[in-house]
């Protein structure tokens, strides 16, 4: 096998399969598919027409498997979840086996946990968390709009949300976020806060259970939550206020992400709560077309005067948005480009590299607005 080793563990899953492909077209070969089930892996690895892959079982959950994994990888991949209860399991064992580390996921449980076990900067590792759409993009697209033309940011107003079928790690997650996923042990974020002032605030915006939204087809339920990642970015802009808003499109989700909080505070299993946001997933998407949106609308000054700059993103898949921040990641930190010890992918990827892949690679498009109109217009190196 030549180049470097590079480790997907989770590589039949809905982020995984679209992650190797990503990879691939990024020009890595010989690529260690991991996961539980053999024969989806062989799937996977069958797509490669040179058969340079190679397929090993792992599981996430399971210490020896993992150890076997990533033993001999140059750098690991995760896309497998729960991310809230694996936390930094992954790239613990990736850093422990010599290898660098890339998550689609892992917020800030995981982060404090690799920075309590020793900074990996100091064996020259790297390790990059939230390279994904929401976390990563969601905050990687906003720092690259507050750059086209405006001297200073003040405001921003976020709306992101779509119709899609919700996978185990997902919907997992989603409710693991709802007591774990902050900094500290607290909660990943919370409803009806915003950046008031350069702070949080709570209870400052309404949930609309019925509106529309320009972005959006149809009719909307949009709901305001701050999580820690829109706290950073807010502090990284030095925006005085920022409005962030999950869009719901789909009626049977949004009943039952509703209805949550209150089911867990009553005992209920979360298993089987997720287990009904999947089929509540598929029950809003049952004779549409899937697709994602992320919509940024900032204000500040250009030239001493008010100016506005927009983006929205619109894709078939969070998924496949996911997989590709995630590769590019992986592609990054092989290049040299991301210094050693932990960091969000929002801090380290280069956002016209992320953009012109997204673009060019027909993973979503882009319409750009205000100050950012001429985005559309690209010299070679430049969106």
């Amino acid at each position: 096998m030549t180049g470097p080793v590079i480790g997907v563990l989770g590589a039949s899953g809905a982020v995984g399969r679209a992650a190797v492909r990503e990879l691939r077209a990024l020009g890595h070969t010989g690529l260690r598919l991991g996961g539980r089930t053999a024969s989806a892996l062989a799937a996977v690895a069958e797509e490669d027409a040179a058969g340079h892959d190679e397929t090993v079982p792992a599981d996430a959950t399971a210490a020896d498997g993992l150890r076997a994994f990533t033993d001999g990888c140059d750098i690991v991949l995760n896309c497998v979840g729960p991310t809230y209860r694996l936390r930094a399991t992954v790239a613990s064992a990736a850093l422990a086996a010599g290898a660098h580390c890339v998550d689609v996921a892992g917020d800030d449980p995981a982060a404090e946990d690799l920075v309590e076990g020793g900074d990996p900067a100091r064996d020259g590792r790297t390790v990059v968390l939230s390279a994904g759409a929401l976390p990563g993009l969601s905050s990687l697209l906003p720092r690259w709009l507050a750059a086209q033309g405006l001297d200073s940011a003040a405001t921003l107003t976020a709306h992101c949300g779509g119709l899609e079928t919700c996978s185990p790690t997902v919907a997992h997650d989603l409710m693991l976020s709802l007591g774990s996923g902050g900094a500290d042990g607290a909660a990943y974020g919370e409803a009806l806060a915003a950046v008031r002032g350069g702070r949080r605030v709570p209870r400052v915006l309404r949930t609309d259970e019925d509106t529309r939204h320009e972005a959006f087809p149809g009719r909307v339920a949009v709901q305001p939550y701050l999580s820690a990642e829109s706290e950073r970015l807010a502090a990284a802009l030095g925006l005085d206020r920022l409005d962030w808003y999950n869009v719901h499109p789909g009626p049977a989700v949004r009943a039952l992400l509703t209805l949550l909080p209150g089911r867990l505070a009553a005992g209920d299993d979360p298993d089987r709560l997720a287990e009904r946001l999947i089929l509540a997933a598929g029950l809003d998407l049952a004779g549409r077309k899937p697709y994602y949106v992320m919509d940024f609308a900032l204000s500040g000054t250009a030239s001493g005067t008010p100016a506005t700059a927009g983006l929205t993103l619109r894709a078939a898949s969070s998924y496949r948005l996911t997989a590709a921040v995630g590769a590019l990641a992986v592609d990054a930190v092989l290049r040299g480009e991301v210094p050693a010890g932990v960091h969000f992918a929002c801090d380290v990827l280069e956002p016209d590299r992320v953009l012109r892949h997204l673009l060019e690679h027909a993973v979503a498009d882009l319409r750009f607005t205000g100050a950012a109109a001429g985005a559309g217009q690209t010299e070679e190196g430049v969106l």
